[in-house]
């Protein structure tokens, strides 16, 4: 009985997931339903997959407790995001941020809201990312997002060399600070969390509607790759259990 009650050696870790880019309810209700732990709304009004924050509202309103909504922003006007707060929609869900731009340490602050920073990691050269300096400089982060850097600003399905940084470096802190993106599909999701070991993991066009033409319809979310990516994720955390 004894032996029974005893805590597991070494405790498995559930590596958490964002779905990121929706637009549609169904898609939400999907990635909801799938077991996703975040949803991310794009709130850049290049981005093929941007909606309003009027909109990011109405769908954040069907998410149930224990599912963080995640307002994606690139470069917003701080006094914009300062104006959050001050927001009288009823019953307004609380956000997390995440910042994807240019943003400095002070303007993440300025926001007066928990944040997210995205690293856009070259793709042509890794390494050459200071991702240590980076983790640093954003200290108040509740978690550091690396991405693979791309002219519109994350979205591309582009990878990025997951060996090229110290993941185990105590500034970095992979396994409670990172979230892994970039170019992620339920095909390649297990190598990138058996080599990086991060907190979560973040898709968008890993999970999109194939494209008549090739690519993906961007926005649209496909309920079987979802569903897919996430039982991809949790035999990811399986492998890592045995090691």
């Amino acid at each position: 009985m004894a032996d029974a009650l005893k805590a597991p050696s070494s405790p498995v870790h559930r590596t958490r997931i964002k779905i990121c880019g929706l637009t549609r309810e169904a898609d939400v209700d999907a990635a909801v339903h799938a077991g996703a732990d975040a949803i991310g709304f794009v709130l850049y009004a290049k981005s093929p997959r941007a909606v309003s924050y009027a909109r990011a509202c109405e769908l954040a309103q069907r998410l149930p407790a224990f599912v963080t909504p995640v307002l994606l922003y690139v470069n917003e006007d701080t006094t914009n995001l300062i104006a959050l707060r001050a927001d009288s929609m009823p019953a307004r869900p609380r956000f997390l941020l995440q910042f994807h731009g240019d943003e400095s340490p002070q303007q993440c602050l300025a926001a007066g809201q928990a944040f997210m920073r995205a690293a856009r990691i070259p793709v042509a050269s890794a390494a050459s990312f200071d991702l240590v300096k980076f983790c640093a400089d954003y200290a108040a982060a509740q978690a550091i997002l690396v991405d693979a850097d791309s002219e519109g600003f994350g979205g591309s399905g582009k990878s990025f060399d997951w060996k090229a940084q110290p993941w185990s470096h105590p500034q970095i802190n992979a396994s409670s600070r990172i979230v892994l993106s970039g170019g992620l599909t339920a095909q390649n999701v297990i190598d990138g969390i058996t080599l990086v070991r991060p907190w979560a993991v973040d898709v968008s066009s890993g999970v999109e509607l194939d494209a008549p033409n090739g690519g993906t319809q961007k926005g649209l979310k496909d309920p079987k790759k979802i569903i897919d990516f996430i039982a991809a994720v949790r035999r990811a955390d399986e492998i890592l259990s045995k090691s």
